[in-house]
């Protein structure tokens, strides 16, 4: 997904490799380090977060499309305040029903916000190496549910507030990650594969900006990574209702 992944959260989060804007893998990989921890430096200046179970019994395999015409409200609990998307099967059925589902069964709890780009967007989704308390420095932002989707066609604008599902940039290869576009003014229409959009934010765009005013860059050994925050943004819960 053209959003990659980075090192150390403010430097503990350390190696990853930051590739095309929202990709969700890159390499080569390294062996894996002991998890993490967030330094008090960092801690300090983020609002504090209490981490919830860890998710049980969420799809392996791609879920069913959402059903034509219906639509959910998935309200994200992060450390920051929470946000409340509206997702429509007709923005993009398969992105949609993968959204819902994950959702449902808390895949994106406890995990942070991986790629921050100011003005353009914010990343998320890695429940695979970007899970709090299990950061993976080597991999982190790189993972993904275990499926790939469908790509569905796009017929609506990457306007301010939208929900779009991040690929490695071949296509159909999205998965759990997805990207909150931050202005009107982008040049994501022009991406092949185009990224499939399922919703957008109704309520708390103030916490998606605040998300984006992370301090990003950091100092890993393998280079600069950056688009990698330097506070974590957690999500902490997630909520499913429908109508």
């Amino acid at each position: 997904m053209i959003l990659a992944q980075g090192p150390s959260l403010a430097r503990r989060l350390a190696p990853v490799c930051f590739a095309a804007l929202l990709v969700a893998g890159c390499g080569p990989y390294v062996a894996p380090s002991p998890s993490p921890t967030v330094s008090p430096s960092i801690a300090a200046s983020a609002p504090a977060y209490t981490l919830g179970p860890t998710p049980s019994g969420c799809p392996t395999t791609a879920p069913a499309p959402m059903a034509a015409g219906t639509t959910a409200t998935v309200t994200m609990t992060t450390n920051f305040g929470n946000m409340v998307i509206k997702v429509a099967a007709d923005d993009g059925p398969n992105a949609a029903g993968a959204f819902i589902a994950l959702a449902k069964c808390g895949y994106y709890d406890n995990i942070i916000f991986h790629r921050i780009i100011a003005g353009f967007v914010i990343q998320v989704g890695d429940g695979q190496y970007a899970r709090l308390p299990n950061l993976d420095p080597e991999k982190f932002g790189t993972g993904g549910p275990g499926f790939t989707l469908t790509d569905d066609k796009v017929s609506l604008p990457y306007k301010r507030g939208t929900l779009a599902i991040a690929n490695t940039g071949a296509a159909n290869s999205g998965g759990s990650q997805f990207f909150i576009v931050l202005s009107d003014t982008n040049s994501l229409a022009q991406s092949t594969p185009p990224y499939a959009i399922f919703g957008s934010v109704t309520t708390g765009m103030d916490v998606v900006d605040k998300i984006a005013a992370i301090p990003v860059g950091g100092a890993p050994k393998n280079g600069a990574n950056p688009d990698m925050a330097l506070e974590p943004a957690v999500i902490t819960s997630t909520t499913v209702t429908t109508p």
